[in-house]
């Protein structure tokens, strides 16, 4: 029997974020479900991110809200994620990026979703936003089948278990940009209980890493694809595929 009121673990990795933070320490603020730990992991920022998170201090705490950060020099985003997942106690754990933001309800149809089936990881929808904050479109999720090919969930709508942490031991530091690719492959290839909510759970920002690195992303697929035991011939196959399509997207 899962409990009703548990704690929902979110944790923002943040570098250099004073023009898009207070976005996301927003939404998370004003949840519409409150029994939260949030944990903000700043690598060392020299602007004034650090300043805007201590201003928020205050305000999470007379909501009753948790609000603990971290301010040192990291190996990477995925170091950072792992550095917040080991100070976290949530069943579950969201990762929100420092230029993203979550629907009003977000956690609230979380945690719903989690008592009603006590899944190990769950997902929705994404909502895509230019950098000038300019809706663009909605997308869902891909079949799980497509894991051969590319990432078929959203890893910024993404709630993991602890236990899921714990077996996998975080992320891999072995990638610099898609060890969230290598870490759901994982998950679907240990047969944890995934559950899909459609409904819009993030708002997310065009522009990050994976995104403006898209062919050096690519390369990094197809080694995860490889390493996780997938046919080597058919990785090439869409690595190939994919760098075509990049070629036409991109120039």
């Amino acid at each position: 029997m899962v409990k009703e009121n548990i704690i929902l673990t979110v944790i923002t990795v943040c570098f250099n974020s004073e023009k898009t933070i207070k976005f996301t320490l927003e939404s998370v603020l004003n949840q519409t479900y409150s029994n939260i730990e949030y944990i903000i992991v700043d690598g060392k920022s020299t602007d004034s991110t650090l300043d805007i998170i201590k201003l928020y201090e205050t305000k999470f705490r007379k909501k009753g809200i948790s609000y603990k950060w971290i301010s040192e020099v990291d190996e990477g985003i995925y170091d950072a994620m792992n550095k917040g997942v080991k100070l976290s106690k949530g069943k579950l754990i969201g990762l929100l990026n420092s230029d993203d933001w979550y629907e009003v309800d977000a956690l609230q149809n979380v945690k719903d979703q989690y008592v009603k089936y006590n899944a190990d990881f769950i997902h929705g929808n994404l909502n895509l936003y230019s950098l000038e904050k300019k809706f663009r479109k909605t997308l869902k999720p891909k079949n799980k089948k497509v894991i051969v090919r590319k990432m078929p969930f959203f890893h910024p709508t993404s709630f993991v278990s602890k236990k899921i942490y714990n077996k996998l031991k975080g992320y891999s530091l072995d990638y610099k940009i898609c060890a969230d690719y290598d870490f759901i492959i994982k998950i679907i290839n240990n047969k944890f209980k995934i559950c899909y909510i459609d409904k819009v759970i993030t708002n997310f920002t065009i522009g990050g890493i994976s995104t403006t690195q898209v062919r050096e992303a690519l390369k990094e697929s197809h080694l995860i694809r490889i390493n996780n035991g997938h046919q080597k011939i058919l990785s090439k196959f869409y690595y190939y595929l994919e760098t075509l399509i990049c070629k036409i997207k991109y120039g």
